[in-house]
């Protein structure tokens, strides 16, 4: 957990501060360029984390990148330096959670930040609002990009019904097997299936979902999301597969990608 020298200290009579759920950019950004700020976050999230000295995040060196292009339109409260980050990330054991809220519990303010996107979705920060609740600390979502929401708005995939399914299986078997599941269950429930890979095995990804699906099921794939080379493409599962043995693999390699299908 990484912290640099702010400190805090508890006090029975303070009111406990609230828990800010920051959203972050889906991608890297020019720092001198606060135009990739304006256009996904509003003034007001931009304005409201600035002010805050207390981040809980889940990549220490991304929140400060993100809090120095947050300083190019408004200026910090503190210098960057003496703004404490606590990291929380998926190597943190559940018995860490509470130092964390120490601060919020003396009646600190503090921001939850994810790496990219919206905390506590697909994000190690659920556990952490989950306590602050059962600390009747007050949780307020700020808004910003989701990735998710984006590609099942973008798709033209069902937007009524839908399911975050995480990663996949990574060996090759597995994958199949688990691809025909959440096939089977979108043909069932006329469900939108959502589902992401690392960004450097996305071909790997697309030609499983290619091969085990349906050819008549929708499969939408949606890379850089708000991003300057941002893609969108929905096809069949055989329109992908025939793109795919000719050669034309789109261009998403090592890049954020949301992965969608919906079986006819």
């Amino acid at each position: 957990m990484g912290s640099n020298s702010a400190s805090f200290h508890f006090n029975d009579f303070n009111m406990p501060g609230i828990l800010y759920l920051v959203p972050n950019l889906l991608g890297t950004a020019d720092s001198a360029n606060s135009h990739a700020l304006t256009s996904v976050l509003p003034a007001d999230v931009q304005a409201l984390t600035a002010r805050l000295d207390y981040f809980i995040a889940e990549n220490a060196k991304t929140t400060r990148a993100f809090l120095k292009l947050i300083n190019t339109a408004y200026p910090l409260n503190k210098p960057l330096q003496e703004i404490k980050i606590a990291e929380l990330n998926v190597n943190t054991e559940e018995r860490a959670l509470p130092a964390l809220l120490e601060p919020l519990l003396a009646g600190h303010d503090a921001g939850l930040i994810s790496e990219a996107g919206v905390p506590a979705v697909a994000d190690p920060g659920a556990n952490l609002v989950r306590l602050a609740h059962q600390h009747e600390i007050q949780v307020r979502p700020l808004v910003g990009p989701s990735s998710l929401l984006l590609a099942v708005m973008s798709s033209g995939l069902n937007g009524q019904s839908f399911a975050f399914n995480g990663y996949l299986p990574t060996d090759a078997a597995q994958r199949i097997k688990r691809i025909k599941q959440l096939e089977d269950r979108s043909r069932q429930e006329r469900q939108t299936q959502l589902l992401i890979e690392t960004p450097y095995r996305n071909a790997a990804m697309l030609e499983a979902l290619a091969t085990a699906c349906n050819a008549a099921t929708l499969i939408s794939v949606a890379t850089d999301l708000t991003l300057a080379n941002e893609s969108i493409k929905t096809l069949t599962a055989g329109t992908w597969k025939s793109e795919l043995d000719a050669g034309r693999v789109p261009d998403f390699h090592k890049k954020p990608t949301v992965f969608l299908l919906l079986a006819n």
